[in-house]
């Protein structure tokens, strides 16, 4: 059989070119007579894995020295804990809630203090990402965090919010790498890599160097300190090894792509392609305000839902898979990460131009 389009929102399709590759080292990589998957973490020849990756996504992302970057795992999900263990040194945080993940965020910062929600698009099915730009934000605010592309909703910030003075911390498990950001203006910055950079097991967090102290909240387990992780350079117990291999490797194909400039360069081309469908099409529309449009994730529905049902399933047929679209939102969404190439984009694109014609 050949090879599908996936437009899974996680975990989802990874580059051939990456996955070639891997597959020629599974047995034996590198000379050493085993596979990555099967390597003492402790070894030379991982040691210099972990460390390459780590270098190639400083350089892809202008990491700058003060920051530290962690392969942490337990998902997005554990990290929402994390946020407010090491953070919240007064008991207080402001959240913007645009969505299902930001919202756990939110929910999960309550079991440690007072989350205060500061904005939210909630009244609207998360269809726009709110004005930030005079937040109710008080002094004894330790942070403020953002989910900044919200996979299920399909919106993404295009300006930060502004957090008077306060440490931004920021999610961007389904917008990592798809193009350049400016680390120095979040205090942390982290990502889930099973949408845009790897296999599921890891997360990826960059943090700057003065957030990591021994001051976390009372019972903060060793492994969810940050500075337990910082000083043994992610490797305090048995990393997510294999994972942070592909990782790295999709770094290496990133700066062969001509690194983040000519990723969002390439995303903007694929969503374009998807959007402008969307806004001509007589059957089909898109779910999200055009201003606060993702370029990786795109819900849209037919408003009838045994119409979406069966485009789902004519879709998957025809080899254009996991198009369904979130319970909380129905109807379809194609996510476009990295790896999907223009092809597949431009393909379902005429897929849905002959949906539509055989079904309007």
């Amino acid at each position: 059989m050949s090879r599908v389009y996936n437009f899974s929102a996680g975990p989802a399709m990874l580059p051939e070119d990456v996955l070639k590759e891997a597959a020629a080292e599974m047995l034996d990589y590198q000379g050493s007579g085993q596979s990555v998957m099967e390597m003492s973490h402790r070894s030379k020849v991982y040691d210099a894995i972990i460390k390459e990756a780590e270098k190639d996504l400083r350089d892809l992302m202008n990491i700058p020295d003060n920051y530290k970057v962690l392969f942490l795992q337990g998902g997005a999900s554990l990290f929402f804990a994390q946020v407010p263990m090491n953070l919240m040194k007064n008991k207080k945080a402001g959240y913007i809630l645009t969505g299902q993940w930001a919202k756990k965020a939110y929910q999960e910062a309550k079991i440690y203090g007072e989350a205060v929600e500061l904005a939210s698009s909630a009244d609207k099915t998360f269809s726009y990402i709110p004005d930030c730009s005079n937040l109710p934000i008080t002094d004894d605010m330790d942070y403020v965090y953002i989910c900044e592309n919200n996979t299920i909703y399909g919106t993404k910030y295009k300006i930060l919010p502004d957090t008077k003075g306060k440490i931004l911390v920021s999610d961007i498990s389904s917008c990592f790498l798809s193009e350049p950001i400016d680390v120095t203006k979040y205090g942390v910055v982290y990502g889930g890599v099973q949408k845009n950079v790897g296999p599921a097991g890891c997360v990826i967090a960059i943090i700057r160097e003065d957030l990591i102290t021994d001051e976390c909240l009372p019972g903060t387990p060793t492994m969810m300190k940050w500075k337990t992780q910082a000083d043994n350079d992610s490797l305090y117990n048995t990393p997510p090894c294999y994972t942070i291999y592909i990782c790295g490797k999709v770094f290496k194909w990133l700066k062969k792509m001509g690194g983040l400039e000519a990723m969002k360069k390439h995303n903007e081309e694929k969503a374009k392609i998807l959007y402008d469908f969307l806004d001509n099409s007589k059957l089909f529309k898109g779910t999200v305000e055009p201003a606060s449009r993702s370029l990786m994730n795109v819900p849209f529905v037919t408003g009838n839902e045994e119409l979406d049902a069966k485009f789902v399933k004519e879709a998957t047929a025809a080899g254009f898979v996991n198009l369904k679209g979130h319970r909380t939102v129905g109807g379809m969404r194609a996510s476009i990460y990295n790896a999907m190439p223009i092809e597949g984009v431009k393909k379902l694109v005429e897929f849905m131009a002959d949906f539509e014609a055989k079904n309007a």
